[in-house]
Order: structure tokens, then sequence, then C-alpha cells
């Protein structure tokens, strides 16, 4: 990816040969009025030499001779085109500054513009960044949304495409592309903005799957009203989690590993019968079972589960499957290259 860096390296080689040059102009100077004139002492030959250059020419020191007159010309032309080279460096500073913040803005608006299937994250604060290793991880493409510089900073660095601009605004969700996106993810530390977020990704994309955060337990049925498709309280987590460790560590740590994105022998994953995909589409839960892949469920309907399906169940295209088995093979049914 690049970066905003090298516009201040490239000033200071600029910086570093104009110095070089202004040295060696005085010191060039003085050593010529030095020689042509050995009278001349070495103060007077300074002081000539910076008012020549710097074009201010109050008067002559000492009386020149013709020779001099010459060297005080080509010094005065080489002062003026040293402060023309002066303006020149400051100008292309500020060209490049300018432009190069124009440059960025456009190349990620071409990068996210190629993209589809993708994540919208809102919000890069401490559960944006966890949510957005999360999708890196899980092989998902993201784009970040936030209105805070150094949030976004913190993305680029981190290799995400980001937008800049409020995401309640649809103008912003359009420039992350909503239209193409899969799903959206809201982590804004305010209830109300993440109520307005979902109310313009869903008038934008109404098929997108959007989860939210909720702050506070009572927000929780004013995101769903608003069009949330899953609702995440931090606090109610954490307090169901802490009584799960507590009651069934050993069942909380083999989902945990069945989830997480390490390097790990299995894992758990849900993956959607296509039309035509000779893998699944068709297939039964037996023939799945003789590849490696355990269906554990198919989604029937919005939280309901045809558990432990049998043997001879046919899968059909649209549904839903909750499949357990190698991290490799999980990939390779999901179509996500196994080195990514």
């Amino acid at each position: 990816m690049p970066t905003l860096v090298a516009p201040t390296a490239i000033t200071a080689t600029h910086i570093r040969i104009w110095l070089v040059v202004v040295v060696g102009a005085i010191v060039i100077g003085t050593a010529g009025y030095l020689i042509l004139d050995p009278g001349w002492r070495l103060i007077d030959a300074l002081y000539m030499t910076v008012i020549t250059l710097t074009t201010v020419g109050f008067r002559e020191v000492q009386p020149l001779n013709d020779a001099g007159r010459v060297w005080t010309m080509l010094l005065s032309l080489a002062g003026v085109g040293l402060i023309f080279g002066s303006v020149g460096i400051v100008a292309e500073y500020l060209v490049v500054e300018a432009t190069s913040g124009r440059r960025e803005a456009k190349r990620m608006a071409e990068a996210v513009g190629k993209l589809s299937g993708h994540y919208i994250l809102c919000g890069y604060g401490r559960v944006g960044q966890t949510v957005a290793r999360e999708l890196v991880h899980a092989g998902r493409k993201a784009v970040v949304i936030d209105i805070l510089p150094e949030s976004l900073a913190r993305a680029r660095r981190e290799g995400f495409l980001e937008v800049e601009g409020d995401a309640t605004e649809e103008h912003t969700l359009i420039a992350a592309g909503i239209e193409r996106a899969k799903g959206l993810i809201t982590t804004i530390d305010s209830d109300a903005h993440n109520v307005y977020v979902i109310l313009s990704a869903r008038a934008l994309n109404p098929d997108l799957f959007v989860v939210a955060r909720a702050n506070t337990a009572d927000s929780e049925a004013r995101l769903m009203q608003a069009g949330a498709s899953r609702v995440v309280s931090p606090y109610t987590m954490a307090g169901h989690r802490l009584a799960e460790l507590a009651t069934r560590p050993r069942v909380v740590d083999f989902i945990d590993a069945a989830l997480s994105h390490g390097e790990l022998a299995f894992s758990m994953e849900e993956v959607e019968v296509v039309a035509g995909d000779a893998a699944t589409d068709g297939a039964t839960v037996a023939s799945l079972r003789d590849t490696g892949v355990f269906v554990l469920a198919v989604v029937t309907g919005e939280r309901s589960y045809e558990a432990n399906p049998p043997a001879d169940r046919v899968l059909h295209a649209g549904e839903t499957l909750v499949v357990s088995g190698s991290v490799l093979r999980l990939r390779e049914l999901r179509g996500i290259d196994s080195k990514a």
C-alpha cells in the first residue's frame, strides 16, 4: 500500500542540496574576490558575496576592477537562480502536500469500488479493531468508516481500506460500497448513531446483514426495530460468558477453539448451499461426511435449526449449513483459497 512519507523524503533531499549549493556559492564567491584582488580582506570579500547573491547590493566595499565587476555580475545571476530555486522547492512541497491526500483518497475509492460481498465496519475503536482482525482471519474483506483522523490512520496502517465520513449519512455508506456489501457491523459507542446507521444502511441495501453494538440494555429493542439482524451487548455477553466459563468451561473452550481462526486442525463454519454447486446442491449429509465435513445443523428459518440431520437428508439451494471439519476442507467448501 502506498504511504504518505515520500513527499517528506523528497523535500529533505532538496533542502540538503539547496544548503550545499548556497554554502558553495558563498565560498566560491568569497574566494573569487580574494583571488581577483589580493588586497581584499576576508570579511570584505564575504560581505560583498552575500549582498550580491541576495541581490541587496548596498555598495561596493572597495573599488572593483573589470574582473571584479564581471565576477559581481556572475554572482548576481547566481543569486537570482538561488532565489527562484528556493521558491521552486517551497512550491513543490506545497503542491505535493496538497495533492498527495487527494491521490490517496482516489486510490482508496478505486479499491473500494472493486469490492463486492465485503463487510462495512462503522467505528474503529477498540471493539472495531477486534472485529476487523476477526474478519481478516475469516478471509473476509472489510472497509472501515470513521470520522476520526487518528482512527482512519490506524486502520490504514493495519492494511484496511477506509472511508472518512459520518456513517449515518448515505453518501458515506455509498462510498464504502453499501450496495455491493454482504454485511455491516456498527460498533459506534452511541446507540442513537447506531440506529441512524442501520436505518440509512437498510434504505440503501434491504438485504444487508446488519450486526449492531448495544451500549445500554434498553437500546437492544430499538436497534432491532431499526433493522438490525443481530444485536450484541458487550455487557450482556460478558455476563453470559462468565457464567458459562464457571459452569461449562470445557464446552466453552472447545467452541472457542472451533470458532477461532488460528492454526487449528478443525473449525466450525456456516456454508450456504448455492444452486448448481456440485459440492453441496443436491448432496446428502452422508456424502459430505465422506469428504470430512460434518453437518451439525441445517438452518430452516430465523433462529430455527434442524439439528443432527439424518444421513440421507438432501441439501437444497438456499439452505444454510452449520458444519464442522478440517480448516482446509472447510475453506475449500466455502471457496476460499487455502493460502489466503
